[in-house]
């Protein structure tokens, strides 16, 4: 009756709507995730609220309505929409009799997924030991019993969270290497600025397709997929600008609304690299409906790490699902303001290079353009070369 996919858990998704706009856009956002996890959802349950139940989150209705469907699909965890109280967690658990977690949980477990430089694994397990301190009050004696799971990946695993003074002790060596990883970072920053290598980071929503415009600009052949969170190491690689020179063009991890605080934390050294750059290009899905609300998750992390004040295009991507024309859009001064394409098909990259070109050559002196005054190569394509970060 029900698929099972490899080595998933079955599991039942909880969303309330508490009145805000773009309810059913977080649901369906919520079953991407779930998927993105590789997790087989039994069932769904919804319902309305003015406000959060104290003890339960939802009422006791709701809950005796959970738990009936937890019985009847014999589902192994229940995933709520929504950030819960350890209280409520602990209290969730005894009255459905499975595991309960929450939103941020399951993004804290996708990343765990995909992580795969050192750099990340550290950003990933500091971010999770800090939520995970967060509910010490509920005890720890059912993590040691935990073969791993959905929201239990990586520290659940290691039974740290059984001792708050090793559970400290672990944190402090995290941070400690991962600024010590920050310091190395900026040194090459550094190095770079020194040789007046221009810096552009791409920052988007997740799945806004900013690996696969990553790709088609350099031709570095950095993962992407139609997933949630598909990319979570910066990759970075340097391309050639006709009359700019080189420039350094990096992918970064993607955001999304009620992006875990923890995970902001955690990877701010990483994006760090985004506060610094001469400019970000901020990667939109123009299929989707939701557009503005994305938009608007963006630009509040950007806000939160510091990269608010970096110049920025807007890149209006996936033209391909919605039928409009490649083109530029400009303000009433005549400065681009975004440019529209489909890196999927192609269509408008060499505007997104003019445009490029333009706002760097504006914001730069002769003496800091590498142009083709420098030898660089008469070709007008993007040229990648090897770079390391």
């Amino acid at each position: 009756m029900f698929e099972r996919h490899a080595g998933g858990e079955r599991v039942i998704l909880v969303a309330l709507d508490f009145g805000d706009p773009d309810f059913s856009e977080s649901v369906a956002e919520l079953r991407l995730l779930a998927s993105g996890a590789g997790l087989e959802v039994r069932g769904e349950v919804q319902g309305k609220r003015s406000r959060p139940d104290a003890a339960l989150f939802v009422g006791s209705g709701k809950a005796d309505e959970i738990a009936a469907l937890v019985l009847a699909t014999e589902a192994d965890v229940v995933i709520f929409n929504h950030e819960l109280s350890p209280a409520q967690e602990r209290n969730l658990e005894r009255r459905l009799q499975c595991r309960v977690i929450d939103r941020t949980s399951l993004i804290l477990d996708i990343f765990a997924r995909r992580a795969n430089s050192a750099e990340g694994k550290l950003q990933v397990e500091l971010a999770q030991l800090q939520h995970l301190s967060t509910r010490l009050v509920r005890g720890w004696t059912h993590l040691e019993r935990q073969r791993g799971g959905v929201g239990m990946r990586g520290p659940g695993e290691k039974q740290l969270e059984t001792d708050r003074r090793l559970l400290g002790v672990r944190v402090k060596a995290l941070r400690e290497r991962l600024a010590k990883l920050g310091k190395q970072r900026r040194t090459q920053r550094r190095s770079r600025s020194r040789q007046h290598v221009l810096s552009v980071a791409l920052v988007g929503y997740t799945n806004a397709g900013k690996s696969t415009l990553f790709n088609a600009l350099t031709r570095a052949g950095a993962y992407a997929a139609d997933q949630l969170f598909a990319t979570l190491d910066t990759t970075t690689r340097k391309v050639y600008l006709p009359k700019v020179g080189e420039v350094v063009l990096s992918d970064t991890v993607g955001f999304i609304t009620r992006l875990p605080h923890d995970l902001v934390a955690a990877f701010r050294a990483t994006l760090e690299a985004t506060a610094e750059a001469d400019l970000l290009l901020h990667v939109i899905d123009s299929s989707s409906p939701g557009r503005e609300r994305q938009i608007e998750a963006v630009e509040k992390v950007l806000g939160e790490i510091g990269a608010d004040a970096v110049p920025q295009l807007r890149v209006y991507n996936k033209l391909d699902l919605t039928g409009v024309a490649p083109g530029v859009g400009r303000d009433e001064y005549g400065k681009l303001q975004s440019v529209y394409v489909s890196a999927q098909t192609g269509a408008g990259l060499e505007l997104l290079r003019d445009a490029l070109s333009e706002i760097l050559l504006a914001g730069r002196t002769p003496i800091e353009i590498g142009g083709d005054e420098a030898g660089a190569p008469d070709d007008t394509s993007l040229q990648p070369t090897a770079f390391s970060t």
